[in-house]
């Protein structure tokens, strides 16, 4: 059984700041967990505009605090999100989130992610494992 905590996690190396400085992701359960997913609470900050494709990842949002604007970048499609509100990138979707206020989500990746990614140019999350236990 794990038990882990937003607050011991803090300013640790699971608590990761993009280099673009528009959000922060405090990693809760990682690859090295071996579960098959993993889940973060992300906040990403009012006025910015994270565009993003999970090529290599499927990822479940739900959104817990705050607003934002979400395009899926493929169709032009816009949803306005909110608390309590789900989204599910199932489709690999470009897709871009314009926050309002700060938006406070938790999020769900498979694969799961190992800690280090940052999205590229292209918004893309490197597919990064973690190797196999002896």
């Amino acid at each position: 059984m794990i038990v882990r905590s937003l607050q011991e996690i803090e300013d640790t190396d699971r608590d990761v700041r993009s280099a673009s400085g528009t959000w922060r992701s405090k990693r809760l359960i990682l690859a090295k967990e071996r579960v098959g997913f993993s889940l973060h609470e992300t906040v990403l900050y009012a006025g910015t505009e994270t565009s993003m494709w999970y090529a290599n990842h499927v990822e479940a949002v739900l959104c817990v605090e705050g607003e934002a604007e979400l395009t899926n970048d493929e169709t032009g499609e816009k949803h306005w999100i909110t608390p309590g509100t789900m989204y599910l990138l199932d489709g690999h979707e470009k897709h871009t989130l314009r926050p309002k206020t700060d938006f406070r989500c938790v999020c769900v990746f498979n694969p799961p992610v190992t800690g280090r990614e940052d999205h590229d140019e292209n918004g893309v999350y490197p597919l990064l494992t973690e190797p196999d236990e002896a």
